[in-house]
């Protein structure tokens, strides 16, 4: 048997050489005696007591007042306590503070021996348990950081590989180097500001970059045009919508590739109907789009291009007004114009960077 420690209490020695004597056949049991109440709770800590007997009658302080005071103590409160009395209703006011048993004087040494060592053992496998449930809340924190910093690097690299994808149609386009970042992160601010989910914005932030992958799929001859586009150039330029959309398509079960369908294929669309591939108008068009639209238009116009210098401010923002509740959502057309300032932090921390390469200049370099 596991060592046990036994706190006896009671201001009679004869008494407590008869529980020691109770014991004495029981290998590691441990008696720790104690005159009265305040006594006993002077040696609490330092002998750890795994069940507790204690006398009611006693001087200095008595059985009652010493076990309110261990039972209202989150530190005692579970070690289990054996009042001996032979008083009804001490015995009834016992069990009222918390006593676990008791014993009616006078004692039988046998069935004290009996329920104390019940006592102990329930009291040994609650520590046994606390113990277990300790290693076990260590080891769920453990696995719950692991976890999350899994969880985190997983949406990080989702989010890296969605950029990267975003800059294989971008480095086939004549746009610069970081308008896929800036966008992304202005669609993202825009869905915030519309009040959606942290994890709504996120998954903006992480789909936003894959709207033009469609353009993977447009013959240099008319993606790189320096000129206007004739009518049948500029059919096959709407054609990328719809080549995103299938390059994007079975992908229900991850939810940023099915964002970014949704998004690569709406994003031409117009609020009033006009724009490619189905026409789609108004609130038919996915909310997702209808804010990348305006996160796209936004950097095309603010950014400069081979083709246009970067436009002032207030030209950017009187054109898309201009393109309000026609091309663009005017609700959010508003709601962008109010927090402009919001967006043009995102632009100065995302510059283009004239030191990063396009490819038309790598090319060039290797003909």
């Amino acid at each position: 048997m596991r060592k046990i420690n036994i706190l006896a209490v009671d201001d009679e020695p004869f008494n407590l050489d008869l529980i020691e004597f109770a014991f004495m056949d029981i290998p590691g049991v441990n008696i720790i005696k104690a005159v009265n109440g305040q006594d006993a709770l002077d040696k609490f800590e330092s002998c750890d007591p795994d069940v507790v007997l204690l006398d009611l009658r006693m001087p200095v302080m008595n059985g009652l007042e010493a076990l309110e005071i261990l039972k209202s103590d989150s530190k005692f409160s579970k070690i289990p306590v054996i009042v001996v009395t032979a008083n009804s209703e001490e015995k009834n006011k016992a069990l009222q503070l918390g006593a676990n048993d008791f014993l009616s004087k006078p004692v039988d040494t046998e069935e004290l021996k009996l329920r104390t060592l019940n006592q102990a053992t329930l009291r040994l496998a609650q520590k046994e348990l606390e113990v277990l449930n300790d290693n076990l809340d260590s080891l769920v924190e453990q696995r719950t950081r692991e976890l999350n910093s899994a969880l985190k690097h997983a949406k990080e690299t989702e989010y890296e590989i969605s950029l990267r994808l975003g800059r294989a149609s971008e480095y086939r386009d004549l746009e610069t180097g970081m308008h896929i970042k800036r966008m992304s992160h202005y669609s993202a601010l825009l869905g915030h500001l519309w009040g959606m989910s942290a994890d709504e914005e996120q998954l903006l932030l992480y789909s936003s970059p894959l709207h033009d992958i469609g353009k993977i799929g447009i013959p240099d001859a008319i993606l790189l045009k320096p000129g206007k586009l004739d009518d049948d150039e500029f059919d096959m330029m709407k054609r990328h919508a719809a080549i995103g959309g299938l390059m994007l398509a079975d992908g229900d079960r991850y939810p940023i590739i099915s964002a970014g369908k949704i998004i690569a294929e709406q994003h031409h669309e117009k609020y009033d109907g006009s724009g490619y591939p189905k026409r789609l108008k108004g609130e038919e068009i996915h909310i997702y789009a209808r804010i990348v639209a305006i996160a796209d238009v936004f950097d095309a116009l603010s950014s400069k291009r081979v083709y246009k210098p970067a436009f002032e401010l207030e030209k950017t923002l009187r054109i898309m007004r201009e393109g309000k509740g026609t091309h663009l959502d005017s609700n959010l057309i508003d709601l962008f114009v109010e927090n402009i300032d919001k967006f043009v932090e995102i632009q100065k921390n995302f510059p283009d960077s004239e030191e990063t390469p396009h490819i038309l200049n790598l090319l060039e370099e290797y003909r």
